[in-house]
């Protein structure tokens, strides 16, 4: 039974972020009241009622700690992180990177929201921030125009900046045909995890011509210069050049086709989408084509001619606000410390990096309401090094961020052995870095 007595914060949004920052405000003895407003209301881009919702891909990239997404996650576990704990409990195969069954992923946070003693959850949407109190905001890069009308008028000094995000298609796997195409990873690496869907060079170019002239959806203020490059639409990367998606997602490198023995011209690959194994995720098709088109485009993929689609692609716009002029390294508003924002709107970017942000922000701020000294993650760590971006005062021009070993502070000496060995320094660095504090026991 919730303690009324215990500090309380308000916490808007269920999504990767708001999930994660309400899991760690309770655990450490915070109640915790959730507004989200799903199933009453949803955005173009979701299609569940449940939490952490997946949007773009069911990826959350790599696994292993030279990779600095892995080392993120690495941090989230050791601290704690509900995200990391259910996205490992229901993995999919991928290789060497973490693939979650998007659906009991999403189940599995709001059960365990759901259940916790400390969070009550109301199915409402929050059209203004509420005047008194603690609040963290989580709404997400689909913030509700209500609310996102309001934050913007709450800090009128501060540019709201957009960009837009695009999401693959899912096909069913019985609808592909392999007889064209067969299971591998590149390199023979992880457990033959991905559906390779090979072309030759005329396949490719007859593809290429179709996809740089199909028709896309209207989408008002639509510009190829306003994407975002970690997600960019898989027609506008083949209109900057014949040969830029053979660099890209349709990469042949590494996949010989057992069929001929020889590695194609380009390869389309498939990804698995669920435990079951019965849908796949076109991986790097994020795309706003509309939905004939997309059909009769990527029905010209070998193995494809007859794809079943359980979900066309569509664009959704993000929205995230000018953080270095707005928060501090907890994520919160300077100008008004009993705000504190996570997620997307932050400018982090990615899965992981949003539920990263969560972790931090809900931490640090049950440290202050519980009357605590900061965690404070020093920038030596994944998530600390995010933190410290995006309340950087001396990024002029401020974009999403996906976390790199660029934004992490150098070794100051030299590693012999090259990029990995160097990054695995760093990883071990960072590991040994993090706070002790923020590995606490739920209370």
């Amino acid at each position: 039974m919730r303690n009324e007595n215990r500090p309380a914060v308000t916490v808007i949004g269920a999504g990767l972020a708001g999930s994660e920052a309400a899991w760690q405000l309770a655990r450490r003895g915070v109640s915790v009241t959730l507004y989200e407003m799903k199933p009453h209301k949803m955005t173009p881009a979701h299609k569940s009622a449940g939490f952490a919702e997946l949007i773009c891909s069911n990826s959350l990239r790599a696994n292993n700690v030279e990779n600095a997404v892995g080392l993120l996650k690495e941090e989230m576990r050791r601290c704690g992180s509900l995200i990391m704990e259910m996205a490992d409990k229901h993995a999919v195969p991928a290789g060497g990177a973490l693939a979650v069954d998007r659906y009991a992923f999403s189940q599995a946070v709001t059960d365990a929201i759901r259940s916790h003693p400390n969070i009550t959850v109301v199915e409402e949407e929050v059209t203004r921030i509420p005047e008194e109190g603690q609040v963290l905001i989580a709404s997400g890069p689909l913030t509700s125009d209500a609310l996102a009308e309001d934050i913007a008028n709450r800090f009128p000094q501060q540019n709201y900046l957009h960009f837009f995000d695009a999401v693959a298609p899912l096909v069913s796997f019985e609808s592909v045909d392999m007889s064209k195409a067969w299971f591998g990873s590149r390199y023979n690496k992880g457990t033959a995890d991905y559906i390779n869907c090979p072309m030759t060079m005329e396949e490719y170019d007859a593809f290429w011509e179709a996809l740089c002239h199909a028709k896309e959806a209207t989408l008002h203020g639509f510009e190829d210069q306003s994407v975002f490059e970690g997600c960019m639409p898989v027609e506008v990367m083949g209109r900057r050049g014949h040969d830029t998606l053979c660099y890209g997602p349709l990469k042949p490198v590494g996949l010989v086709n057992p069929h001929t023995g020889k590695e194609a011209y380009a390869v389309v690959q498939l990804r698995k989408d669920n435990a079951d194994g019965s849908i796949y995720n076109m991986v790097g098709f994020q795309t706003h084509l509309t939905w004939p088109e997309q059909r009769r485009v990527f029905r010209m993929i070998p193995g494809l001619e007859n794809a079943e689609f359980v979900r066309y692609g569509v664009m959704h716009r993000n929205t995230y606000i000018d953080s270095p002029r707005l928060l501090n390294r907890y994520y919160q508003v300077i100008a008004e410390p009993r705000l504190t924002f996570a997620g997307q709107m932050t400018g982090v970017e990615g899965y992981v990096e949003s539920a990263a942000s969560g972790l931090l922000a809900g931490a640090e701020l049950a440290r202050r309401v519980l009357g605590q000294s900061p965690i404070d993650f020093p920038k030596e760590t994944a998530i600390g090094a995010l933190s410290h971006y995006i309340s950087n005062t001396t990024v002029k021009d401020f974009q999403p961020m996906n976390v790199n070993f660029g934004i992490i502070p150098p070794l100051g000496y030299r590693v012999r052995g090259g990029k990995r060995f160097k990054n695995a320094e760093l990883a071990k660095r960072a590991l040994e870095a993090l706070p002790e504090a923020a590995q606490q026991t739920d209370q």
